[in-house]
């Protein structure tokens, strides 16, 4: 059975009632549930060099003049739920991360991707030293960034235990437009969808999807049931709606010179 500390701790002349939460609460009972799930081969997998814990401190309110001075220092305000619908939750915790490690982990890793990438969080009374609060796996659920700078305004994230299932918008990377029919006879590619939306267990959110195009010729299209993906995954949408298709004129040699 969980067990829920409460702990009170003085910090910039506020008090601050920080809820520790056990593993326990995060994950079913391992003896009745099936094996882990895990990734199948030949199908993308998260790059390692981008699994990094992401580092938080607690806070006590909110509000828009919180907000400004936490980004004023550095810091982005946050929000980590409980998985309930994966979609929505309840335990909300307000936390509050840092700028540079959010926009340097954006910036290499792309927006789309971030969101699609589950990191461990950690939450300490001050970064890096203090007392060791909660220590979870999330999702980034939403990112606002500053619409002139790019600069992270807020990070929402969900925590995801693997019993979760988790909707999740999976980008997708086309392939293979070197050697498509289509392309070559001078058609163009048109791209209707950059991302999917899958049900997934986290065990296996698949960091993007491939798109192969090499043998696609005009007036030929893909749909969201040709995408390959681990049989676990649920499609939320239609299968039937279009991913891409070649289309468009045909280009003569002179015209793809210029």
């Amino acid at each position: 059975m969980a067990t829920l500390i409460h702990r009170t701790l003085s910090h910039s002349h506020k008090t601050l009632h920080l809820r520790f939460f056990s593993q326990a609460a995060l994950a079913l009972d391992q003896s009745s549930s099936p094996s882990p799930l895990t990734y199948l081969e030949g199908f993308p997998k998260p790059d390692p060099k981008y699994a990094e814990t992401i580092l938080a401190i607690p806070r006590s309110t909110s509000g828009k003049s919180i907000s400004a001075k936490e980004r004023k220092v550095g810091r982005v305000p946050s929000i980590v739920f409980e998985q309930e619908d994966g979609q929505h939750g309840g335990n909300k915790r307000l936390i509050s991360v840092q700028t540079n490690q959010i926009r340097k982990l954006v910036k290499h890793l792309g927006q789309s991707f971030f969101l699609s990438r589950l990191f461990d969080l950690e939450v300490r009374s001050e970064f890096g030293t203090g007392d060791l609060i909660e220590k979870v796996r999330v999702l980034p659920r939403m990112l606002h960034l500053h619409a002139g700078t790019d600069a992270p305004l807020n990070v929402t994230f969900i925590r995801a235990p693997s019993n979760a299932l988790l909707r999740v918008d999976i980008p997708l990377v086309f392939r293979g437009e070197d050697v498509c029919p289509g392309i070559r006879k001078g058609l163009f590619l048109n791209t209707i969808k950059r991302t999917v939306k899958f049900q997934c267990p986290p065990d296996i959110i698949p960091p993007y999807i491939d798109v192969d195009l090499s043998e696609l010729d005009g007036g030929q299209k893909l749909l969201v049931g040709d995408l390959k993906v681990h049989p676990a995954l649920k499609f939320l949408r239609s299968k039937d709606e279009p991913v891409c298709k070649i289309m468009g004129a045909r280009v003569s040699d002179q015209q793809r010179k210029k």
